[in-house]
């Protein structure tokens, strides 16, 4: 039950996430962190353990990851991850799509891991760069022609991304949608071939399937358009982060965008909290309710490199975590870092997700 009074039991710091004096830090919450809260203090490292099941994390770095659109112009994304909810994919293309494509089955979110370029999309052109998330509503019909090679992050929702309700801080933080980057139409003259492809891209039982469409005209014929239903950019670096000098916050404070069962974060650089004895990494924790992927863009954490492409699955019910040697350091380390320099994307998920082989053969094995 929900109470405004929060009990306390046994040895127990007078501050939140904050004076451990030894003790491991371990919150058991509810709704990724916003309903009901147990923190246990505990002895030893709850990560530091061996799985053997289909519940153990996974990290897995994209570079080693094989999408078949690196090699093949009319090759598709990897799919990663999958549950009833949405589908997570990478894509690494450096040649232009001969065809266009068509996300059926709900919205698109793409992060920009590297690369550069444009996407043609019957709103109009989108350029494209490092950070950007790009955003195409369920059933746009796009082509992509990178300037370079272009990792992409995909996230299909099997329902609509919103921007999140506002909260006591306001319409504008910590995404102020006035940024995005929204195009003009401009539609592109046929070019002589006798058909244009449509991929339609969609859910079969056994995974990804395509249907193909083809139209005597381009696809991207659009004159004008108008409503609130349409395709942008927003970049990373136009992010407002949202701080607080005395506690390390949950997650939630930095959601970008959410669909059903989805939940999208930027953590990027800010500054770090400053009041002595309060634990600047995140608590120990299972995240009961979600299921939690980390994409590590890059940055580093108090001189610690992250690494670049990094792809972390952590099942919920499941402890996860800095270790605890990074702990130590975070707090050895306190007055010679005044910010964290982390960019991490983080996907959380209320069904379980289901890694593909692809993942589970390049996978790490930390935990095994």
């Amino acid at each position: 039950m929900e109470s405004f009074v929060h009990l306390r039991k046994g040895t127990t710091p007078r501050r939140l996430h904050a004076d451990l004096d030894g003790l491991k830090d371990d919150e058991l919450g509810r709704g990724g962190f916003t309903g009901r809260t147990a923190n246990m203090y505990r002895r030893n490292d709850p990560t530091a353990y061996r799985a053997d099941g289909p519940l153990r994390p996974i990290d897995v770095l994209s570079a080693q990851l094989e999408p078949a659109d690196a090699t093949d112009p009319a090759g598709h994304p990897l799919r990663l991850f999958h549950n009833a909810d949405c589908c997570i994919s990478l894509s690494r293309r450096s040649a232009e799509m001969p065809f266009h494509v068509r996300y059926v089955d709900g919205d698109l979110l793409c992060f920009v891991h590297a690369g550069s370029g444009r996407l043609e999309t019957e709103f109009g052109p989108l350029d494209y760069r490092e950070g950007d998330w790009i955003y195409l509503p369920k059933a746009t019909t796009w082509r992509q022609l990178p300037a370079a090679e272009t990792t992409l992050l995909l996230i299909q929702a099997t329902d609509e991304f919103r921007v999140p309700p506002p909260g006591p801080l306001g319409r504008h933080f910590p995404f102020d949608p006035s940024q995005v980057v929204i195009p003009d139409p401009a539609p592109i003259e046929d070019d002589g071939r006798d058909q244009y492809e449509v991929r339609l891209i969609h859910r079969t039982i056994d995974g990804v399937g395509t249907t193909s469409l083809f139209y005597q005209h381009n696809p991207i014929d659009v004159e004008g358009w108008r409503g609130d239903n349409f395709a942008f950019t927003f970049n990373i670096a136009d992010y407002n982060v949202v701080t607080s000098d005395s506690v390390h916050l949950p997650p939630m404070v930095h959601l970008f965008m959410q669909a059903t069962g989805v939940y999208v974060m930027n953590f990027l650089p800010k500054p770090a909290e400053g009041v002595p004895g309060t634990e600047r990494t995140p608590w120990y924790h299972r995240n009961v309710d979600y299921d939690e992927i980390a994409f590590f863009h890059g940055g580093s954490l108090y001189g610690i490199p992250m690494p670049p492409g990094l792809i972390s699955h952590a099942p919920q019910g499941v402890h996860h975590g800095a270790p605890e040697a990074a702990r130590e350091r975070a707090r050895r380390k306190f007055d010679d870092y005044s910010r964290v320099d982390w960019q991490v994307i983080a996907i959380d998920t209320r069904r379980r997700l289901t890694p593909s082989a692809e993942v589970l053969a390049k996978d790490l094995g930390q935990h095994a």
